[in-house]
């Protein structure tokens, strides 16, 4: 019986991990895929309950802006691994027609919460049912998950794994160097 349970946890645990963060798969020239300005699609629209419960997000704040959104989660290592990588983007760039949003999906609020109180400084909005990132065609499983939008409100990169600053710093500035 002793066994028995344990294989079980074994496998629930190995599922777990599965269903849930993306880290490394795929070699740093392949983690972000950026897309031609031809083949740009329009973002979905960025709205939500910011987590801080200071009011709903508003995306007009932004507009003209490149946007770096991020999807995370409390519980995904991967997205605690990436966080110091992109405050330091943030940093360089906040003053420099760069925002960032990050997007907290399946967590629970307390932890959520502590989360971004501990890694993050940008503004964050919650959602639960992972619906914001759907509109972004990113796989449900691919957490973390960032997408970059550019001047015009059209995705411009995706990456469905964990990011670092090198790789993200050169498509958020050759997004500001496009005309706007």
């Amino acid at each position: 019986m002793l066994m028995r349970r344990i294989v079980v946890l074994g496998l629930l645990a190995t599922l777990g991990l599965l269903a849930g963060c993306t880290d490394r798969a795929a070699p740093a020239a392949e983690v972000i895929q950026v897309f031609a300005p031809a083949d740009r699609k329009p973002a979905p629209a960025l709205t939500g309950e910011l987590l801080d419960g200071s009011g709903t997000y508003d995306p007009a704040t932004h507009a003209g802006d490149v946007v770096v959104v991020n999807i995370w989660a409390s519980w995904c290592g991967p997205c605690v691994g990436e966080a110091p990588e992109l405050e330091a983007v943030y940093a360089e760039y906040k003053d420099r027609g760069v925002a960032f949003l990050g997007i907290n999906v399946r967590d629970e609020p307390d932890a959520a919460r502590a989360f971004a109180r501990q890694y993050l400084t940008y503004p964050s909005i919650v959602d639960p049912s992972s619906r914001l990132m759907l509109g972004f065609d990113v796989h449900p499983n691919a957490i973390p998950a960032t997408i970059v939008i550019d001047r015009q409100g059209r995705v411009a990169a995706i990456a469905q794994a964990a990011v670092v600053a090198a790789e993200l710093e050169p498509v958020v500035a050759a997004l500001l160097e496009e005309s706007s």
